[in-house]
């Protein structure tokens, strides 16, 4: 769970996105749009999670992933009651017994990662808490309910998200220079680019099976797999290659195991 927001003139413009993690991006599968500039408030994010339980039981939840933002013991206590586990990143500032982390672990070295023997009460919740320090020096303290050794590599995949919001707006798809402000309307919007998107992030798998991307020397692949699969489509598009129908029968087939990749 993450938000993406901009501005049009002095208009915010505000998306709480709710999604799976798929082909190292996450693939929004529910959303609402905030009129305001600030974060997200409990009673919204729970409406986002109630809606997509609706489809998607929580059985079939493997962790609920969010940053700082998502704080809150009621917000907390709703995932419990729902039975969805957390790996959330808590703010550095919290206190555990009084203390705050970020002082208890200043010293904790970069690169290492050290847990609490038994859960502790945070945001009046009792969940496991895991510190890491990252290369960089940034301390991460996270709240989840996975096993220690889980919790800092499943976090990681938060970076997801942040992968799609980008190749949907300056380096894809130009999301943000709409000037559609009214809430329904720009849902109906990022519905549609999230279709392209998906398009795109399909044909991209396919091609990558068939052709995988070039590594550059700097070891970065030349291109993600939805800038190559928005090439192949808009290149079957716009010549009206043979390819066009399969690729239109494509979008509506299913995503390959990530092993099959």
């Amino acid at each position: 769970m993450d938000r993406t927001n901009w501005e049009h003139g002095t208009q915010p413009l505000n998306l709480l996105v709710l999604g799976v993690v798929l082909q190292g991006f996450t693939l929004p599968l529910v959303w609402e749009a905030i009129p305001h500039s600030d974060s997200s408030n409990t009673s919204t994010r729970e409406r986002l999670v109630a809606r997509l339980l609706k489809r998607l039981p929580a059985r079939r939840w493997k962790v609920l992933v969010a940053d700082r933002e998502f704080l809150g013991q009621h917000w907390f206590e709703f995932l419990r009651r729902r039975r969805i586990k957390r790996c959330i990143r808590v703010k550095g500032g919290a206190r555990v017994d009084g203390d705050r982390l970020d002082e208890v672990y200043a010293g904790l070295p970069a690169g290492q990662m050290v847990a609490m023997a038994e859960k502790e009460a945070i945001y009046g919740c009792r969940m496991q808490l895991v510190m890491a320090r990252s290369p960089e020096g940034d301390l991460m303290c996270l709240a989840t309910d996975l096993h220690v050794l889980e919790a800092v590599s499943t976090y990681k995949l938060r970076w997801s998200i942040e992968c799609t919001f980008s190749s949907m707006k300056s380096r894809g798809f130009n999301l943000e220079q709409t000037g559609i402000a009214q809430k329904e309307r720009l849902e109906r919007l990022f519905g549609l680019v999230t279709l392209a998107w998906t398009w795109s992030l399909r044909l991209g798998v396919d091609g990558a099976r068939q052709r995988p991307i070039r590594v550059k020397s700097h070891g970065r692949k030349e291109a993600s797999l939805v800038t190559a699969g928005w090439e192949r489509l808009a290149h079957a598009l716009r010549w009206g290659t043979s390819k066009r129908i399969p690729f239109t029968e494509l979008f509506s087939s299913p995503f390959p195991t990530p092993d099959a990749v």
